[in-house]
């Protein structure tokens, strides 16, 4: 049987670094912000039902959504972002578990759901393990203000609008400590996936390494 594992953690955990540690392994990421962008591509149902709610107001001149503009609107409006959420998280979930599916089909023995808002969003149910990647709150947010150029105070409200990091450890079947290099969160990588009988292939790097 294949081994679904979703991959979650918070803002600025480190979490993109690790999901490209899995792609350079080879094994498959579905990838749920990526999924996010494309059902909401134009022609697809749920751009038309947002158009349909939101307005034309909301497109670029290309006739696609313009993301910045939509933000504004739901930032401080609880009832239309609930309505866009109910829009586009259906999508995204019909989208993710085809993928899953195909990858299954294709006899893929592993296969990672990359779910940034795994537990708020309540979507355990679509993998058989979670692996989340962990960081203390303090490096969480001197790497966030550094990332994105945010003031503290604009980080700690963006960090905050999440559910806590250390509240997500009790509810993962694994965790890696992201606060050190990242040659440690990859050994701690591997190590879980030997745990879980997952065969580990060289990386990218190592076989060009090789070559």
């Amino acid at each position: 049987m294949p081994l679904v594992v979703g991959l979650t953690g918070g803002i600025a955990s480190g979490k993109s670094t690790v999901s490209k540690m899995f792609k350079d392994m080879g094994i498959t990421v579905i990838d749920a912000d990526i999924e996010a962008r494309l059902a909401v591509e134009k022609g697809e149902p749920a751009y038309e039902n947002i158009v349909a709610f939101f307005g034309r107001d909301i497109l670029l001149e290309d006739g696609s959504i313009n993301r910045a503009r939509l933000g504004e609107i739901i930032f401080n409006d609880l009832e239309k972002r609930l309505k866009l959420n109910s829009i586009v998280h259906p999508e995204v979930r019909k989208r993710m578990l085809a993928k899953r599916d195909q990858a299954i089909e294709a006899g893929e023995r592993l296969i990672i759901m990359d779910i940034p808002l795994l537990f708020e969003s309540k979507l355990t149910y679509m993998v058989d393990k979670i692996l989340l990647v962990y960081v203390d709150a303090e490096t969480q947010l001197e790497r966030l203000m550094a990332r994105n150029h945010f003031t503290k105070e604009e980080a700690i409200s963006r960090i905050n609008s999440q559910m806590p990091l250390i509240d997500k450890i009790q509810l993962s079947d694994a965790v890696i400590d992201n606060n050190g290099t990242i040659e440690e969160t990859r050994n701690q990588l591997i190590r879980i996936l030997r745990e879980w009988n997952v065969n580990v292939v060289n990386d990218k790097r190592q076989e060009a390494a090789d070559a």
